[in-house]
């Protein structure tokens, strides 16, 4: 029985929109070692479960040439699918049409999906290939990006919002991606830029390369707009997935609980000499948090920009949480400019899907000096103490060693909300470090006396002995328990279950006025 010609025709329009710009460009973009758009959503979607829309639209310009270039889906494959079983909407740009440029119809796709993720509250993954704002269409592709940015910025503490950055990605197309949540950069094949290294050359004479103006290896460490640099685009894929497992699909929703192996009960004893007993001797502050979360996984966020603070998701007892934690391997733990913007966006980006914060405590103060403070390091520092009085969601913070002046109050104290604040017995809670007190509270009888090294460290110890220690700031109740180290793991799970249920609210308010 022959085919109704109609069903023929059919068949052969879906198949010529599966070749995009068609082979000869597919093979190009493979010499890049680059994925097609409909590769990437293969790869990244559970199997057989990509529903596409919009899969016949077209462009709508005419001129200069444009006419003559029409290809289904106009650039961008739109659709929804599912991730180890959750609904997720995604988009993939296709760099084989029209270098992935975005026009008024491939905009229109866009955004009807995110409208589409707002409406049913599903994540949206947007996997970024394109040259641009497509300058055959004019004003009308600037505003199919100003239409999104505005859907970027509705579905934000709405529903998660990832971004792969998988090709070039400049102009107008970086400020989605920077709108969104979390960034993903493949290296060597992703850049993203304002301005490219011809008009950088032109109008400020410095002479750069794509890599160095916007790499991945640049927004991971230097700048920050990225928060992961992945090898190639099958380990991007991954990333993506594994990140999904931690958040929950809306801000309505409870992160997805798994089923633990992990003994919650386990007490690693390691943990109780991890800490050195001279307060100026740095630990590694990851091997703490690996030894005490779920089966030693710590997804670090932001890993090579501001390592002085540590973000990352993990598990206890099969509940996803949020970890904060000072790094005192790099500038001893100290909070700065970047840190303290790292922290901030962190913090509340849990709180907006109801993810506990878990805060681990070692910060000797703000780092000092005059680039800081020329910087703006108090409205930095602000940040991140906004985002902490903010958020609602749980909050438990282990004070591992220092906790120094008002970066004390910032990282979770009992006084701006912190609902569980423990401390180990190392832990230093005072005004500043001993040092610099003594120097302060001592000067005049430090130029008095015969010799000044041995009284000050006299007095350095009887400071020690007297302040830097948790059992004052336990005996005023602003420290819940002083715990065992290996304790650490049953204490925050016990706690995590007391505060399953917390309910807290802000004032009513239209928003309130972060010190950006």
């Amino acid at each position: 029985m022959s085919l109704d010609p109609k069903i023929l025709q059919l068949r052969q329009r879906r198949e010529d929109a599966r070749l995009g710009g068609g082979p000869k460009r597919i093979d190009q973009q493979h010499a890049k070692g680059k994925l097609t758009a409909r590769e990437r959503i293969d790869l990244l979607l559970d199997e057989g479960s990509f529903q596409e829309l919009g899969v016949f639209v077209t462009q709508r310009t005419a001129g200069f040439g444009a006419d003559k270039q029409v290809v289904y889906g106009d650039g961008v494959v739109t659709g929804y699918g599912t991730i180890n079983g959750r609904l997720v909407y995604v988009f993939s740009q296709d760099f084989t049409v029209f270098g992935g440029s975005l026009g008024e119809a491939h905009a229109e796709k866009i955004c009807r999906l995110m409208d589409l993720a707002i409406k049913n509250g599903a994540p949206v993954i947007g996997l970024n290939d394109s040259g641009g704002a497509r300058i055959q269409e004019g004003v009308v592709s600037l505003g199919g990006y100003a239409d999104i940015f505005l859907r970027n910025t509705m579905a934000s503490g709405v529903v998660p919002q990832i971004s792969v950055i998988m090709g070039p990605c400049a102009g107008g197309a970086v400020y989605s991606p920077a709108l969104t949540d979390f960034i993903v950069m493949v290296k060597d094949t992703s850049y993203m830029f304002v301005t490219g290294p011809d008009v950088v050359r032109t109008v400020t004479h410095e002479d750069v390369t794509f890599e160095q103006l916007g790499g991945a290896v640049v927004h991971n460490e230097k700048s920050g707009v990225a928060h992961f640099a992945v090898n190639n685009e099958e380990h991007a894929i991954a990333t993506i997935r594994k990140l999904l497992s931690y958040l929950p699909q809306n801000n309505l929703e409870e992160p997805p609980l798994v089923r633990a192996a992990d003994d919650p009960l386990r007490a690693d004893e390691a943990l109780d000499t991890l800490v050195p007993d001279v307060p100026t001797k740095p630990y590694d502050m990851k091997e703490i948090i690996t030894r005490i979360v779920d089966d030693g996984e710590f997804l670090e966020i932001h890993e090579h920009f501001a390592q002085n603070i540590l973000v990352g998701f993990a598990r206890l007892n099969g509940r996803a949480v949020g970890i904060v934690a000072q790094q005192p391997m790099v500038l001893a733990g100290c909070l700065d400019i970047n840190s303290s913007d790292k922290g901030a966006r962190f913090v509340r980006f849990c709180d907006c899907f109801n993810i506990p914060i878990i805060t681990f405590e070692d910060v000797p103060g703000f780092l000092p000096g005059l680039t800081q403070e020329h910087g703006g390091i108090i409205r930095h520092g602000a940040k991140l103490l906004y985002a902490y009085c903010e958020a609602t969601v749980p909050k438990i913070t282990v004070i591992t060693r220092k906790a120094y002046g008002g970066a004390y109050d910032v990282m979770s104290s009992k006084h701006i909300r912190g609902d569980l604040n423990f401390a180990w017995p190392t832990a230093e809670i005072a005004v500043m470090g001993p040092d610099g007190a003594v120097n302060i509270l001592s000067r005049e009888e430090l130029t008095k006396a015969d010799d000044p090294d041995a009284l000050k460290q006299k007095l350095v110890q009887e400071y020690r002995d007297h302040f830097a220690n948790p059992y004052i700031a336990a005996g005023r109740g602003y420290v819940d328990d002083v715990i065992e180290p290996h304790q650490t793991r049953a204490k925050l799970i016990a706690g995590l279950g007391m505060l399953q249920n917390k309910r807290d609210t802000n004032p009513p308010k239209k928003h309130g006025n972060i010190p950006l």
